[in-house]
């Protein structure tokens, strides 16, 4: 995968695999193009998330990091929680109700962040926006 585009709401947003995480690339980009919602987190500060139920992408943890920085997404494989995606926008701690979580960071947004935060604050104060990610 070269670069992605994500479109959420009304903002649109390229973002690039990060090459730390090919297997979670890999499984992703099988799924293109892919459409749902992304709603606020609850714990983990300034950041959205599209929750997955027990969906199964078939992949384990690669990268995983707790503090994702703006722009960063990553790919929660499931256990201590659901499967997720989460997109940071702004300081975020990826945690659950049963405390930290870790997630493989797996795309990195590169063009629109200067949109990150009214994202964020849109899904915060307006509610769920549909998003979809696609090949550019």
């Amino acid at each position: 995968m070269n670069r992605l585009q994500i479109t959420a709401g009304d903002f649109h947003f390229i973002a690039e695999p990060h090459p730390d995480a090919p297997l979670t690339v890999a499984a992703f980009e099988k799924l293109l193009p892919w459409a749902q919602q992304l709603i606020h987190v609850r714990w983990s500060g300034e950041g959205c998330w599209i929750p997955m139920g027990e969906f199964k992408l078939g992949v384990g943890f690669e990268n995983a990091t707790s503090h994702p920085a703006p722009g960063d997404i990553l790919f929660y494989p499931g256990g201590y929680s659901e499967t997720e995606i989460i997109l940071a926008y702004g300081a975020c701690s990826f945690s659950s109700k049963l405390g930290q979580l870790a997630g493989n960071h797996f795309l990195t947004i590169t063009e629109g962040r200067e949109n990150l935060r009214a994202l964020g604050e849109r899904c915060l104060w307006q509610g769920a926006q549909a998003v979809r990610f696609a090949l550019t």
